[in-house]
């Protein structure tokens, strides 16, 4: 797969790729993304991560939604980044009510007000650690990384800059959300798949 990339881009050393390079790559089910220039490539979601998106974007859609908070959007939705000249794809994001003009027609253009990360074993250590880096920096208040395998929640809010664990959440848990007002949800009904 890669030297598909490189066969159609040039080969280009980590740190080097560009938002041009980023549109040309195919749609074949890998998944595609830059950071500070360097290539990152996953493979398509397994299904445990496919249900957890859908469980968790659709209870907090609603909920959103119910109460008049903003938006919910899900993957893939392009959302540029402060500092970042190519697009991320969270797998789920909600912007609040007073920010949604962030959203234009094609992309989302500034910080969401919470990102979730549904970690996968092909990508666990890259939304821990660049991708925690890179929102910590976009001052996104509020990063969550959800875990089916373990069955666990980690909310992180940024505090003075830097992300915070507020709390790791288990199945005996009901999530909250400084983001969210009045939101619970227990953490057994995101997993109830």
């Amino acid at each position: 797969m890669v030297e598909k990339i490189i066969e159609r881009v040039g080969l280009r050393p980590q740190g080097s790729w560009t938002y041009d390079d980023w549109l040309t790559f195919p749609d074949d089910g890998w998944k595609y993304e830059i950071i500070n220039g360097e290539l990152h490539m996953t493979p398509a979601p397994a299904t445990g991560h496919q249900k957890s998106s859908i469980s968790l974007s659709s209870r907090l859609y609603t909920y959103v939604q119910d109460h008049d908070l903003g938006m919910v959007l899900t993957a893939p939705c392009d959302v540029r980044l402060p500092n970042q000249p190519v697009p991320f794809q969270p797998d789920i994001f909600f912007i609040r009510k007073n920010n949604l003009q962030i959203i234009q027609e094609t992309e989302v253009i500034g910080a969401p007000d919470l990102v979730i990360e549904i970690l996968s074993p092909s990508n666990a250590s890259y939304d821990r650690v660049e991708k925690f880096e890179v929102y910590q920096a976009a001052a996104v208040p509020e990063y969550w990384l959800v875990d089916y395998q373990a069955k666990t929640i980690e909310i992180f809010s940024l505090v003075e800059g830097a992300y915070q664990l507020a709390k790791k959440y288990g199945l005996s848990d009901a999530i909250t959300s400084a983001q969210l007002p009045g939101f619970q949800l227990p953490v057994e009904r995101v997993f109830d798949f």
